[in-house]
């Protein structure tokens, strides 16, 4: 495993590696901490997809995409259906996460006030509610989502089709393209 470039040292590669859509994917570490966005660019002789940190709002980790230089028309088209789908759950999730979270403190707010507590015990501790209370949030909070939930499923279901007929058309294509050289070769 080759070490991070330098200035990237919060950026680690961790020896696994993995294969997705024939190009090699790589697990960093985070660039960014202070902000917990990633401003992490691989370095230009690369030719992995980096996935970085979980993004503090969405949970998701970020992927950049490796763009080969010979970049056909059809796996340019794989690689955008993968970036925009990336996106569109990035803005899903960060979205419903800080909706949850927001709803979830004014739900402990209006509980513990209705009890005539405060915020913070007597220690400077947060005051929670139990387990039986916060399951009257969660089943609200899923009820009011609903809709959300099954769009964000019918249009996740769409993209990772499309992602994948994709892929199967760039695996046709270059197994034909492999047969197509390997012929060529065996017959001189």
């Amino acid at each position: 495993s080759e070490p991070p470039p330098p200035g990237f040292d919060a950026f680690v590669e961790l020896p696994r590696v993995c294969f997705w859509g024939g190009a090699e994917v790589r697990a960093v570490g985070n660039a960014d901490p202070g902000r917990g966005r990633h401003r992490f660019r691989p370095p230009a002789h690369s030719r992995s997809d980096w996935i970085g940190p979980p993004d503090p709002d969405s949970n998701l980790r970020p992927i950049i995409f490796y763009a080969p230089p010979g970049e056909s028309a059809l796996e340019r088209r794989l690689r955008e259906a993968r970036q925009e789908a990336q996106a569109s759950n990035q803005r899903f999730w960060a979205r419903h996460n800080r909706a949850f979270r927001q709803e979830k403190e004014e739900f402990i707010y209006s509980r513990l006030k209705a009890k005539g507590l405060e915020v913070r015990d007597e220690s400077g501790h947060k005051a929670t509610l139990n387990a039986e209370e916060m399951a009257d949030f969660y089943k609200d909070f899923l009820s009011k989502n609903l809709k959300k939930h099954l769009q964000y499923n019918r249009d996740w279901y769409k993209r990772n089709f499309r992602i994948t007929f994709l892929m199967g058309q760039v695996a046709l294509v270059r197994a034909l393209r492999w047969l197509r050289w390997r012929k060529k070769n065996v017959e001189q």
